[in-house]
């Protein structure tokens, strides 16, 4: 079958692949076919491209249209037949492997009062950002953390981890984010469920936030920390606006990103996790950014405000508790919707991955003052 119709990614460009297919060659590719092979000056143009070229899409995802469904999930089903009852955030470019953006997955969990998820671990690395709602608690390895809103809670790879809300509460809804699709395309993901369904709570209630939450102190005790995640668990919403709004008052910021603060591991100033990194941002009352780009994908939340981005010449509007995404090397900028209020962006992202493997790049927009066109 030497007329068969084959990929050839040709480019008349000088160091590129450009062959010219012949009866002959195709026949040799047909051979090679037969042996599990194949000619790399076929498809090295695809495989290795001028620059990167994401399949996610930018998408805002709206909590007033998504949240009814959210609700609507605990009519529907239970926690022990779920596991867990979330609705995932499915990226139109990334259904196959259920990412929302790049290789992170997201989705909105909801829970009732007195309801527990029965514990369980993984080598996914988990994040979870509280939307609404009272009484919510995470329990990891045996440390439990109370829950408001807008508190950042990590749920590190490897580690014995439950979620409930208390009887006393009220309906609780939460952003998940993990690197579950990373860890499957690095064929390493296990899943175990507790053999007792639930773990035992050993220490202070909130002892690890206590711990090493304190500005510029951390514990001198035993051997300090040593694993590759940190051990602050949960990042409370208080203090992070409070720190924001004390850096907002002594630096002009990031032309790209406003007044912007990464969340860090305590013990080493690091990353919070090794594969999954978390920042905040404030935009001041009025303030529209300048466009860049960058490799690693993020994850965004409307913590606090309104506003809208524009996403490679497109303009995505924004509001309160909105999930949108900005794709690998996408040009973005963002602009705070009011001109009394500041407006917050929470962010998670694969950036620990690109710098860890020495692929972060970033590039400044340079045309139109440094902001895009709308198209």
């Amino acid at each position: 079958m030497a007329d068969k119709q084959r990929e050839n990614h040709r480019e008349d460009v000088a160091g590129r692949a450009n062959v010219e297919d012949t009866p002959e060659l195709l026949a040799y590719y047909e051979d090679l076919e037969r042996y599990k092979a194949g000619a790399l000056w076929t498809v090295a143009n695809k495989i290795e491209p001028w620059e990167p070229k994401s399949q996610s899409e930018p998408v805002v995802w709206r909590y007033k249209d998504l949240r009814r469904h959210v609700l609507r999930s605990v009519e529907l089903v239970t926690p022990e037949k779920a596991g867990r009852r979330v609705i995932y955030l499915n990226n139109p470019g990334r259904t196959d492997v259920a990412a929302a953006v790049g290789w992170i997955y997201g989705g909105l969990q909801v829970m009732n009062p007195g309801e527990v998820a029965s514990a369980h671990r993984h080598s996914a690395s988990a994040i979870r950002f509280i939307m609404e709602g009272a009484g919510a608690y995470t329990v990891v390895d045996g440390h439990k953390m109370t829950l408001g809103a807008n508190d950042f809670v990590l749920t590190p790879n490897g580690t014995w981890h439950e979620h409930g809300v208390e009887a006393s509460g009220s309906p609780c809804i939460w952003q998940d984010g993990l690197d579950i699709p990373f860890v499957n395309a690095m064929e390493a993901n296990f899943y175990e469920v507790h053999p007792d369904l639930g773990q035992a709570v050993g220490y202070e209630v909130d002892d690890m936030t206590r711990t090493w939450g304190n500005p510029g102190l951390k514990p001198m005790v035993g051997d300090g920390w040593n694993k590759g995640y940190s051990p602050m668990f949960k990042y409370e919403w208080v203090p992070t606006y409070e720190s924001l709004q004390k850096y907002a008052g002594c630096t002009d910021g990031s032309p790209f990103d406003g007044v912007l603060m990464e969340y860090v591991n305590p013990a080493t100033n690091g990353p919070v996790m090794q594969t999954l990194g978390a920042s905040m941002q404030m935009l001041r009352p009025g303030e529209a950014t300048k466009a860049h780009r960058h490799t690693g994908s993020g994850l965004y939340h409307v913590a606090k405000g309104s506003g809208h981005s524009i996403i490679n010449g497109k303009r995505y509007e924004w509001a309160e508790h909105d999930i949108f995404c900005v794709p690998s090397w996408a040009w973005h900028e963002h602009v705070n919707g009011s001109d009394r209020d500041d407006a917050c962006l929470f962010c998670l992202s694969d950036l620990p991955v690109m710098r860890a493997l020495g692929l972060y790049r970033e590039q400044a927009f340079g045309d139109n003052g440094g902001n895009q066109p709308i198209l």
